[in-house]
């Protein structure tokens, strides 16, 4: 009986339903407990994944079975993927299960960041009425600048058009001939624009990435790429950590440059309080625990579609 290795965690009734026979070690604690887990998988035949364990290294060495590893979400930079090719192990990516997740979190952070009035309660159940210091801004009518041009980018378009927003994107790996670039998804909406990377960066009210970390993305928005920003424009990673230098996010929010950030991957995760210190005291900032494609309906879709193709993978070769 195939045995299946789960580390993190994942919606259980998917586990029932799409993993029922299989002989399954569901244990979403063993990403904390490497001796264990590595003990664990040690006569898997496939282990299913988040962003957290690090298919690699000691794991990979350890799991002398492995045929196939699942992972819940998109992004494989916690993956080998040259190991797991050279040992004919399969890789099985959530693909499109949580686009729409991750795009509704990007708009509504713009959303917060841009109208800034939500941290209120206290101030107002205590008596004040800061009105004029809570002026914020609309969404309607700001330029949306998308760093990646993929599935999620797309679906965060698709909303960021509905709202009124003008859309402009970067992608040298989408052609210039994809009909992407020509789709409109309201009457008023035109299409997306397509634009040089530098262009997109200082014409955009809100910048959203959407690339993996590779060699090419490290970095990529540095201490430079902020001040190219337009003063109070908004800033938000969904993508991955190290894209974005968290320092240069941290200082460019208090000086006043940059208008707002939301952060939902780091450098290092999860961030202890030692990374986190950067950020004590910054303003316009909302920091989140690698969570925008998660919520209780993507978790649901990602495990069925994980859990599926796991069991195809062990059960029809």
């Amino acid at each position: 009986m195939p045995k299946v290795v789960i580390s993190e965690f994942m919606d259980e009734a998917a586990i029932a339903a799409e993993l029922a026979g299989l002989d399954v070690v569901y244990d979403p604690g063993l990403v904390d407990r490497p001796e264990d887990l590595a003990a664990a998988a040690a006569r898997a035949d496939a282990l299913i994944v988040r962003n957290r364990t690090q298919v690699r290294g000691a794991l990979l060495d350890a799991a002398r079975d492995l045929t196939v590893v699942g992972r819940l979400g998109v992004g494989l930079d916690n993956i080998d993927l040259p190991a797991c090719r050279a040992r004919g192990i399969a890789i099985y990516p959530a693909t499109g299960a949580n686009d729409g997740a991750v795009a509704e979190y990007v708009i509504a952070s713009a959303l917060l960041l841009l109208r800034g009035a939500y941290g209120a309660s206290a101030a107002v159940a205590a008596g004040a009425w800061p009105r004029n210091a809570l002026m914020g801004r609309e969404i309607a009518g700001k330029r949306l600048g998308l760093v990646g041009f993929g599935a999620i980018a797309r679906e965060t378009a698709r909303r960021a058009a509905a709202l009124g927003m003008a859309v402009a994107a970067h992608d040298p790996f989408v052609a210039a001939d994809d009909p992407a670039w020509t789709q409109t998804w309201t009457p008023a909406s035109g299409p997306v624009e397509r634009t040089a990377l530098d262009a997109l960066i200082a014409g955009s009210d809100v910048l959203s990435l959407h690339v993996p970390l590779t060699d090419a993305t490290r970095g990529l928005i540095d201490a430079a790429a902020l001040a190219r920003m337009p003063t109070g424009a908004i800033l938000i990673n969904a993508a991955r950590g190290g894209i974005v230098d968290e320092a240069a996010v941290a200082a460019a929010l208090r000086s006043g440059h940059l208008g707002g950030a939301a952060l939902d991957v780091f450098e290092r995760e999860p961030l202890d309080a030692a990374a986190g210190a950067v950020f004590a005291g910054v303003p316009n900032l909302i920091l989140t625990p690698h969570i925008a494609g998660v919520t209780r309906e993507s978790n649901v879709r990602v495990s069925a579609v994980t859990a599926a193709a796991v069991r195809r993978h062990l059960t029809e070769r």
